[in-house]
């Protein structure tokens, strides 16, 4: 079969490492974003009140001049120096203006700081910084070095804005700086923690699709304890037993084709010692009409043995064609076949095929699979009970079957001597799992593999020295 090669992409920016890079950029930015704005909302609030506590200052030196008068030079100089153009307050109801300069042209902007509103905190900044060039704002705070109502200042907004603007740039600086310093940090982690053994696990994948058969293309373990520790390990577990599946097939391919050229000639064979067969019939030798029957016997044991590995070397089965089966007559044909006779009596090896079902039961399978399995079954029974039998007892199989939730369950029993414990382990393996001398183990095997096709299970359910039980689950019709 050939591989399919699949497109690579492009490293950049469909690679792991490129994502994860951006991821990080774009993290850091949006957590820099959500600081920025409460920062700029504290620095403008900071800085008017440090214009209001300059200028309550100033208003100190004005109270403190004979009669509460200063000169207009004086006045100007406290004002310049408190970086405002007005200064009032009002103390027990009565406001009082110390220091003002020449009338506005518009009405301030109202800036209280007695009173917290977090969308007016936050949106302030962005006012000031996109208003209108002449912006004044009238800033009201509570005194802090004198007693009274408020202080009240008129400052021009365009030094804050000066200063906001510079603060954005040193903000902006730092994020720079923080992104470089952290996200490098973040990024170097996770790429040698995460990343890294992401795409060696990548790499040891498609160089396993490529050379499966290659013992070097097996994930190399880090030792971690983690999930990438778990999922090399993992892999590495599956890539060995996928190797060795693929390792069996080949050989069941190849055995399949070697037997396919032997059956070739091994028919030319027996048909030669079945025309000798003939002949020997026709003889009144009585010796040799005793050694007939182990004769014919081997001769059949030979052509099925040949048979049975041709149908398991087959590199797959037809698809099943469901269909309705009436139970009890598919398991009476089925025990003909595999030589059991009817209830009551004996088959041509002296075991009787008991079938114990309800009127009516039926099974959605196909036809030909339902038989083949119930062959199997009933073969394995039978040959199973004939080393056991004895003039006093006499050997049986008996098939039982109950409808539940949509399933058929049917049990297989025989009264025979059950399955070895060493074949337990492998009894549904090709090849290893007979229980018994001269066995290959392909019937159990062909037996499960056909139920599960068919959307049913093959299990033992019960074994001992007074006989097995296999139950074989199959869809109700």
């Amino acid at each position: 079969m050939a591989l399919i090669r699949w497109p690579r992409r492009p490293a950049w920016p469909g690679g792991l490492s490129a994502r994860l890079m951006l991821l990080t950029a774009a993290f850091v930015i949006l957590a820099e974003l959500l600081v920025l704005v409460p920062s700029l909302a504290a620095f403008e609030e900071g800085w008017l009140t440090d214009r209001v506590r300059a200028a309550e200052l100033a208003s100190l030196a004005v109270e403190a001049a004979p009669a509460g008068v200063v000169s207009d030079e004086l006045a100007g100089e406290l004002l310049t120096g408190a970086g405002v153009v007005s200064v009032a307050v009002q103390s027990e109801g009565v406001r009082r203006l110390l220091l003002a300069a020449p009338r506005l042209a518009r009405t301030p902007e109202l800036v209280d700081l007695r009173r917290w509103n977090p969308a007016n905190w936050l949106a302030a900044p962005f006012h000031t910084l996109f208003g209108e060039p002449n912006l004044v704002l009238r800033v009201v705070a509570p005194p802090r070095f004198r007693s009274g109502d408020f202080v009240e200042i008129l400052t021009p907004a365009a030094p804050l804005r000066r200063d906001m603007v510079a603060y954005l740039l040193q903000f902006a600086a730092i994020t720079a700086f923080v992104f470089i310093v952290a996200g490098g940090l973040v990024y170097a982690s996770l790429n040698v923690f995460l990343i890294r053994p992401i795409q060696r696990i990548t790499v040891a994948m498609e160089q396993f699709r490529e050379r499966p058969e290659d013992p070097s293309t097996r994930v190399p373990l880090s030792g971690r304890r983690d999930e990438i520790g778990r999922a090399e390990a993992e892999l590495s577990r599956m890539q060995e037993e996928l190797r060795a599946a693929l390792q069996s097939r080949a050989r069941l391919a190849a055995l399949g084709e070697a037997v396919a050229k032997i059956n070739h000639d091994l028919r030319n064979i027996l048909t030669s010692a079945q025309m000798a067969f003939e002949r020997l019939q026709d003889s009144g030798d009585p010796r040799i009409a005793k050694a007939l029957p182990r004769l014919e016997r081997a001769l059949n044991r030979a052509i099925k043995l040949a048979q049975d590995v041709l149908d398991y070397g087959k590199s797959e089965e037809p698809a099943p064609q469901p269909q309705p089966v009436a139970l009890s007559a598919a398991a009476a044909v089925a025990g003909e076949d595999a030589g059991l006779g009817p209830e009551g009596a004996q088959g041509a090896q002296g075991v009787a095929l008991q079938i114990e079902l309800a009127d009516g039961i039926e099974v959605a399978v196909d036809p030909d699979h339902l038989h083949r399995i119930l062959v199997n079954l009933f073969r394995n029974a039978r040959e199973a009970i004939e080393g056991r039998l004895d003039g006093e007892r006499t050997g049986w199989v008996r098939l039982s079957a109950a409808a539940v939730d949509g399933l058929v369950r049917m049990r297989v029993a025989d009264n025979g001597p059950g399955v070895p414990e060493r074949a337990q382990e492998r009894l549904f393996q090709p090849f290893v799992g007979s229980g018994r001398r001269g066995g290959t183990g392909l019937g159990l095997a062909i037996a499960r593999d056909l139920a599960r096709a068919n959307g049913g299970e093959l299990e033992l359910v019960e074994t001992g020295p007074d006989g097995a039980a296999f139950e074989l689950t199959l869809p109700a019709a």
